[in-house]
């Protein structure tokens, strides 16, 4: 790929500015650790849970004055400041707004106009079968919200606001873990907090007509109670979540449980995760994630040579020490995860799974240095992505087979990171190990194939575009797949496929949204761009100049590297939107490295 030198010289001063930038969000230890947007639907949550336990006064009286302040003109709320109303915040934000007297009611009748319009009336069967129906089949967020509603008295009268609550099998968590996957549960592998404090609360409400269900489930109370204490993290926040522990909270007062200890602890995690503007995040932080990302942009000039370029001896040395610290060594108390991998997060309510582990096995491969401790620890790592693959091939999040429900399927954005990082390691390890990555990278592309849609594209699992039909990102998903698939000789139909799609759905301005038509954004003309300079032996003219369009648009949009506005892109459970502060510079960095690779002779190209 050839570039004017003019040109060059531009990606280059643009390059060392975002790489600045990016540098300069390291905390003092020598991580990173981003900083998550604040959230409507988190402050909602928090705020509530509080009052009702009588706590954090202050808290709450700040979070009512951010809420009143952040509400969209339409009347409703997203889950950010920079997201549209959706019927789920805007419900959550309505039932919390009971508690915070008449300086709320012009913002509550501007709510109720939204949801009216929404829901087509403010009946309660009407708000309840349009907050079902969002999530369909699906319990593990319309029970939260239906239950905050029916608890703030917004779903009517108590037992009938309760008989529009569906009641969660909370009996089941008495039984071994081993088990649940052959319960078919309604909710998702990481709600189990939400499965047992709300079953309890609606058991309590309205307790089913069935005597033996009614005795079965009164018989379990207690051994269930247990397993919510066991699994509640150290620092009280069920994974490091504000909604999820406000949940739970909230939940197990309604079930006349105020006292019990994971209230408290609950409680105490709320209490500290406030902010000082009266909002509160979707989860305390990504430290992990964010660190191996920018860990992983940087090497996309040159690999390990890149980083050693950028980061002295000593910093990548602290920084693999953080990330070996961060690696799980015991079974899970929370999924029952074998030891081996890594959570988004270095704070005690994280839960490993498969993208922050193939994501930690990247970046302890490019910072180098790589002795007995490194190579023991990727092994674990590696053993423990290939004991997660799925019977299709692909990889999910957190559990192998636990649920067809969406966030517990296998995703073609975590199987692409997955065969990314075994490419990475396989010759590194043990014969045995080696040759079941061979099987397993195999399995891997075959399934890539398979769910690539007849557009080209691939859809992603955690990420999502708020402009798209269906909160799709197929812009994400293919980025991170042909990134994935680069040099994979059985997937060259694929990868061809892909590109054209990806090359289609460039805009006008030369930058890329979530998908064709959609407003461009730095985050995804980063990952576009990536994406599509994976390949370093195109003489393609219409993926050079896709390219090159790309980037003049990322400089210009980040001012050369030193400006980036940040966008609505990532998804956490249940379709709940955040930015993160720190994806467009690192996206951006990883971008022009991987473009600079390319049109410098001097730099060896890292490894696809």
């Amino acid at each position: 790929m050839n570039t004017p030198r003019s040109t060059h010289g531009v990606l280059n001063a643009a390059l060392d500015n975002a790489t600045r930038s990016l540098l300069a969000g390291r905390m003092a230890a020598g991580h990173w650790e981003g900083e998550l947007s604040s959230s409507a639907l988190s402050t909602a949550t928090a705020l509530f849970a509080l009052s009702l336990h009588g706590s954090g006064r202050e808290q709450v009286a700040a979070g009512i004055a951010w809420l009143l302040e952040h509400q969209n003109a339409d009347g409703g709320w997203g889950d950010t400041t920079l997201s549209f109303s959706n019927i789920s915040t805007t419900a959550l934000c309505w039932a919390a707004l009971t508690v915070a007297g008449d300086a709320a009611l012009p913002a509550v009748a501007a709510a109720e106009a939204w949801l009216a319009r929404a829901a087509g009336s403010l009946e309660p069967d009407a708000i309840a079968r349009t907050i079902a129906a969002r999530y369909g089949k699906d319990r593990t967020f319309s029970v939260p919200i239906l239950t905050m509603c029916a608890l703030a008295g917004r779903l009517g009268a108590e037992r009938e606001a309760w008989r529009r609550v569906m009641q969660l099998p909370f009996e089941l968590a008495a039984f071994p873990q081993s088990w649940f996957r052959f319960f078919r549960l309604p909710v998702v592998s990481y709600a189990l907090p939400a499965l047992i404090s709300m079953g309890l609360a609606r058991h309590r409400r309205r307790p089913s007509r069935n005597p033996i269900t009614r005795l079965l489930r009164r018989l379990t109370v207690s051994r269930v109670l247990r397993v919510l204490a066991e699994i509640q993290p150290t620092g009280g926040g069920f994974l490091e979540a504000t909604p999820l522990t406000s949940f739970v909270v909230m939940s197990m007062i309604g079930a006349g449980r105020r006292d019990h200890a994971v209230v408290t602890g609950g409680v105490e995690f709320l209490m500290r995760s406030a902010r000082a503007d009266g909002s509160w995040p979707i989860d305390t932080n990504l430290a992990t994630w964010i660190t191996t990302l920018s860990v992983n942009a940087i090497a996309g000039r040159g690999g390990p040579a890149a980083v050693e370029r950028v980061l002295s001896k000593v910093e990548r040395a602290r920084l693999r020490d953080w990330l070996l610290g961060q690696q799980y060594r015991s079974v899970h108390r929370y999924t029952g995860a074998p030891p081996g991998a890594w959570a988004w997060t270095d704070l005690p309510g994280g839960v490993p799974d498969a993208d922050d582990t193939a994501g930690a096995l990247l970046a302890l491969h490019n910072l180098g240095d790589i002795d007995d401790r490194v190579t023991e620890a990727a092994a674990s790592a590696v053993g423990w992505l290939l004991d997660l693959q799925n019977r299709d091939g692909g990889i999910p999040t957190f559990c192998r087979g636990w649920t067809n429900l969406p966030f517990d399927r296998s995703g073609a954005d975590l199987t692409a990171h997955a065969l990314l990082a075994w490419s990475a390691w396989r010759d590194r390890m043990p014969q045995t190990l080696a040759e079941r990555i061979d099987v397993a990278r195999a399995r891997a592309v075959r399934f890539l194939i398979n769910v690539q849609r007849p557009d080209g594209s691939w859809l992603p699992l955690w990420f999502g575009n708020q402009a798209m039909a269906d909160d799709e990102n197929p812009t994400y998903g293919t980025a991170k797949v042909l990134a994935a698939l680069c040099g994979e000789t059985s997937a060259g139909a694929a990868v061809k496929r892909g590109v054209n799609w990806l090359i289609g759905a460039q805009n006008a301005d030369g930058g890329w949204g979530g998908g064709q038509g959609t407003p461009s954004t730095i985050e995804e003309t980063a990952l576009a761009v990536d994406a599509l300079a994976h390949d370093r032996t195109t003489t393609d003219d219409p993926m050079i100049q896709a390219i090159n369009r790309g980037v003049a648009w990322l400089i210009e949009r980040t001012q050369a590297g030193t400006q980036f506005q940040f966008s609505p892109i990532g998804f956490y459970f249940a379709k709940l939107w955040y930015y993160e502060r720190a994806y467009p510079a690192l996206f951006t960095v990883g971008a022009l490295g991987r473009v600079a690779s390319l049109t410098a002779p001097s730099v060896t190209p890292a490894p696809c």
